[in-house]
């Protein structure tokens, strides 16, 4: 006959080892879940100040392209055609050098941005189509500003949508 006796030892073990690894089992689940919890918010943390930065970085290029910005860059010694010229290249190139915050930017307002881009481009080659008599540089601005004026203030209006987004994301 088998004397329990013997395993009695083992038996006590088992009843005080098994409730042990349970715990222990759910110490490390649980402290596994709170570090994924923490990544996650770590991660939306993240992905929300890269989305403001955009936001903040698209906004500097819209005040860029306004007119009254415009009209203050370059020579004004220039040619009406070589200032379009310059302007226009200043344009795309900022808008390329931002062009991957279009990630972090809702659709809607990205193509915002673009249509106020080209509609800016569009404006200065119409201002310039419309003064056939060859104005000098000074009298090709005041017209250009004076043709943004009247229009839409589009690039004011995707400012304000911009600022709006911010305000739900942030």
């Amino acid at each position: 006959m088998v004397n329990f006796s013997d395993y009695l030892p083992y038996a006590a073990t088992l009843v005080i080892a098994i409730p042990f690894l349970v715990l222990l089992r759910q110490f490390v689940h649980n402290y596994i879940n709170l570090k994924n919890q923490e990544l996650k918010l770590l991660s939306i943390k993240s992905n929300s100040e890269n989305k403001t930065h955009s936001y903040e970085r698209m906004t500097l290029f819209l005040e860029r392209i306004k007119p009254s910005n415009l009209i203050l860059k370059f020579d004004k010694d220039l040619a009406v055609h070589e200032f379009i010229f310059l302007t226009e290249k200043t344009i795309n190139e900022e808008f390329e050098y931002n062009a991957s915050q279009q990630l972090y930017i809702t659709k809607n307002s990205w193509q915002n941005i673009v249509d106020s881009k080209n509609a800016i481009i569009d404006l200065l080659h119409k201002t310039y189509t419309s003064l056939n008599n060859n104005p000098d540089l000074n009298e090709f601005k005041t017209v250009f500003i004076m043709n943004y004026m009247n229009e839409n203030d589009f690039i004011g209006a995707t400012i304000e949508d911009l600022r709006r987004e911010i305000i739900i994301i942030a």
